[in-house]
């Protein structure tokens, strides 16, 4: 039954394009959609449903609540809105990218006087970038490969960030040959230029064009006697057929082209996207999806392509699609203004596009079954692990919980305390914990430290949130006899009981309450489940340790420099977040940070680089 509020709400809410967010009883917000009449839409969801109706749909109109809206413009603003507003907030009722914020591209810094290809996580793609970006890529591994290839073949980028840094000495790279030397003026901007060139045509997948040049600009060199110089590109070649070698033609219309198929069973999905470029398959990614519904596969088609191409670097004119999706106008206006021309969207029945389809239609259930074969294999590994933990230690119950504490200084200065919790024998990381000890004593204690960071896990206001209200099944300290009597007391202190061990590094000893140290074996599955936890405590410590220290460092660096003082270090480290990357930035780039001005950034650019 419709509730008057909702009802006054729908009456309320405009006759405009726009967004619309659903929420449950909890004000979390489960779903994000976007229309051409807002009013229409919402209320939709409140009338009769038909039999074609999906039961996600029901399941998520049975929790609705209460809902927001957004009006725009248009709809293709809405639907870019849309996109925004799910990778946002990620709700639990839309098809969504896994993990898109952490995909890696490679960047072009073409603003730049040389520019290099570089990797990066994050993009920053606006109207005033200048740069060129390639991705996302699904494997990090794959993408730094390229950047590796793209260094030995084309001898880019310099080892220095700004070759005017290297004061007229050779980087690294220059001296294996693997840099074109513009730190030592060995190359002119016009030759650089002509070689960042060719890179993007390789980023491309335009080997061919490429290749084209190359054998070209060799000829000429030979014709000059130039033969060094024709020899290495003759090597060039070489290397870039081998690449090509690994590429098949797929299409005779030497056209750009990308594939897109998804595969869902059983809860897990899979889209695979194939890149055609000039006729010839250069590439494949492929991407988890959380959210899919297999009734409703258009649904799953439509939301990946909206949220793929809002971060993708290039929109070919024709992208071929294993089914029609909803809103396909719509969409295609979208991306033809991102591509500034004209896309369409493809879904063949027939023809040499239906068998490139039915490639990727094929890869995308061949990679589902392998993740769903995988993760039926991880699932009887942990297990088998965790059972076998119980087991070792005589726990009352299986250790699907698991928190482990380290501390991390260096003679009590810069002393942190980390708590890291695995569940099911996984890292979760969304409920890692940091703390900058309080405790100063004389001399470094570390089981006050330690009493320290347990006694505010149990008592303090971490104890107070949702995620932290339970006690783990077991947890796990770092160190021997003295760190596990140190978190019995603090157990005993706050009126707690949980399983506790303390695990010492030296021979992996596993010390337990009222028991002499065991040694369990060195193939031992239960062994290797704590040292994978004690060893994530032990670098996330470790990690923001160094960070507290890197930070201490570089402010007293930093206040040495004439016109710098406290509150424009603050501000130079909170819009770099280190020193290092202060020390590689331009003297463009410094002075155009918050709280600095040029005459500022002259003298801290100076300070810097001076010798």
């Amino acid at each position: 039954m419709l509730s008057a509020n909702l009802k006054q709400k729908i009456s309320n809410t405009p006759t405009s394009p726009g967004c619309y967010l659903m929420k449950n009883s909890h004000g979390e917000i489960i779903y994000v959609g976007k229309a051409v009449v807002l009013r229409s839409r919402i209320r939709s969801y409140f009338q009769k449903q038909g039999r074609d109706v999906s039961e996600k749909v029901r399941r998520m109109v049975r929790e609705i609540a209460d809902f927001d809206w957004i009006a725009t413009d248009s709809e293709v603003e809405a639907l870019i809105l849309e996109s925004n507003l799910i990778k946002q907030y990620r709700p639990y009722y839309n098809v969504r990218l896994k993990d898109d914020k952490s995909y890696p591209y490679i960047c072009v810094t073409m603003k730049d006087r040389f520019p290099r290809p570089m990797f990066i996580r994050k993009i920053r793609m606006s109207a005033d970038d200048g740069n060129l970006y390639f991705g996302p890529y699904s494997n990090a591994d794959a993408v730094r490969e390229t950047l590796r290839l793209i260094r030995k073949v084309f001898r880019v980028p310099c080892g220095y960030k700004d070759p005017a840094q290297s004061k007229g000495r050779a980087c690294l790279y220059r001296h294996i040959g693997q840099c074109l030397g513009p730190c030592v003026g060995a190359v002119t901007e016009a030759e650089y230029e002509r070689t960042i060139r060719e890179v993007i045509l390789f980023l491309e997948g335009r080997q061919d064009k490429l290749i084209k040049d190359l054998q070209k600009q060799m000829e000429d060199a030979a014709e000059k006697l130039q033969f060094e110089k024709a020899a290495r590109l003759r090597d060039q070649i070489q290397s870039l057929k081998q690449v090509m070698e690994r590429q098949k033609v797929v299409s005779t219309k030497l056209k750009d082209q990308d594939v897109i198929a998804v595969a869902a069973e059983d809860g897990a999905s899979v889209a695979v996207a194939l890149f055609i470029r000039g006729g010839k398959l250069v590439g494949q990614e492929h991407f988890m999806l959380e959210g899919v519904s297999i009734e409703d596969m258009r649904e799953s088609v439509t939301e990946f392509v909206k949220q793929y191409y809002q971060a993708a670097a290039y929109v070919p004119r024709e992208i071929i699609l294993q089914c029609s999706i909803y809103e396909q106008d719509v969409i295609e206006k979208w991306l033809s203004g991102r591509r500034g021309g004209k896309v369409v969207l493809l879904s063949p029945a027939k023809g040499e596009r239906r068998k490139i389809l039915d490639m990727a239609v094929k890869n995308a259930e061949t990679l589902l079954e392998q993740v769903r074969q995988s993760s039926e294999l991880d699932r009887s590994q942990v297990e088998t692990e965790l059972k076998e933990l119980q087991s070792a230690l005589g726990l009352p119950v299986t250790p699907r919980r698991i928190e482990c504490y380290d501390i991390s200084n260096i003679m009590g200065a810069e002393a942190v305390g980390s708590l890291v919790v695995f569940e099911d024998g996984r890292p979760l990381k969304s409920d890692y914990r940091r703390f900058r000890i309080k405790y100063t004593p004389e001399r470094p204690d570390d089981y006050a430290m330690m009493r320290e960071v347990l006694t505010r896990r149990l008592t303090g206001r971490l104890r107070q949130s949702e995620k932290f209200a339970e006690l783990p099944d077991l947890i796990v300290v770092d160190g021997g006899r003295g760190q596990l009597n140190t978190a019995l007391q603090a157990l005993a202190d706050a009126g707690e009981r949980v399983s506790v061990i303390g695990l010492a590094k030296e021979y992996e000893e596993v010390y337990m309450p009222n028991a002499a140290p065991l040694m369990l074996p060195k193939n031992s599955r239960a062994l290797h489940l704590l040292q994978r936890v004690r060893d994530e405590a032990h670098r996330f410590a470790v990690e923001y340790h160094r960070n507290l220290r890197s930070r201490r460092m570089a402010s007293s660096i930093l206040l040495e420099v004439p016109g710098i003082g406290k509150a424009r270090r603050s501000a130079l480290l909170k819009h770099f977040g280190s020193l290092k990357k202060i020390r590689e930035a331009s003297l463009d780039e410094i002075a155009s940070a918050p709280g600095m001005n040029r005459p500022a950034a002259e003298k801290l650019y100076k300070f810097l680089h001076s010798e």
